[in-house]
């Protein structure tokens, strides 16, 4: 592996605990100054902090179901890290890097709270559209995985991808 590769993995990591750790504190900081307490406004019929413990995945869906989030984290886990692994140390795919980190990032943020508390920390509302309660974490997937799939539709060629396939390296031994 060259010194490049392994400095680019080294940013990959340096990112992804820094936004763990980012996530961590917002969700201490609501555990503090939120639970137990009416929500805080911070643009009135707009946006609010309200504290809430989701034992569900997204929008509460599949509430109490703590084993099957902890292996769905660590197969995507794993899943991004081959990816980032394996992924060419050229320019091109910085931006590859920076969001496949913010998906683990706020993969292994929500991790953490199942696994300590049995439960995730949501706190931010959009009062005006009633959106479900989410935290910073939630962010970190959501708009990772949309600029991830408006890449992969738009930016990036197949042929760019093909270090991710295994057919690729049988074919280039046939050779």
């Amino acid at each position: 592996m060259s010194l490049r590769k392994k400095i680019c993995l080294s940013l990959d990591m340096i990112g992804i605990i820094v936004l763990v750790l980012f996530d961590q504190y917002t969700k201490n900081l609501a555990v503090v100054h939120l639970k137990d307490k009416p929500a805080f406004n911070i643009i009135n019929g707009v946006l609010e902090l309200n504290y809430l413990e989701n034992k569900g995945a997204a929008f509460g869906m599949l509430q109490n179901q703590k084993a099957f989030f902890v292996f769905v984290a660590f197969v995507i886990l794993g899943v991004i890290g081959y990816v980032l692994y394996k992924m060419p140390d050229d320019k091109k795919y910085k931006v590859l890097h920076a969001l496949l980190s913010m998906i683990a990032a706020g993969a292994i943020g929500n991790m953490i709270d199942r696994m300590r508390l049995d439960y995730v920390v949501d706190f931010i509302y959009f009062v005006l559209i009633n959106f479900p309660i989410f935290n910073v974490a939630d962010i970190y997937v959501s708009l990772s995985t949309v600029a991830l799939v408006i890449l992969l539709l738009f930016y990036y060629k197949e042929s760019d991808l093909s270090f991710i396939s295994f057919k690729q390296k049988k074919y280039r031994e046939l050779k």
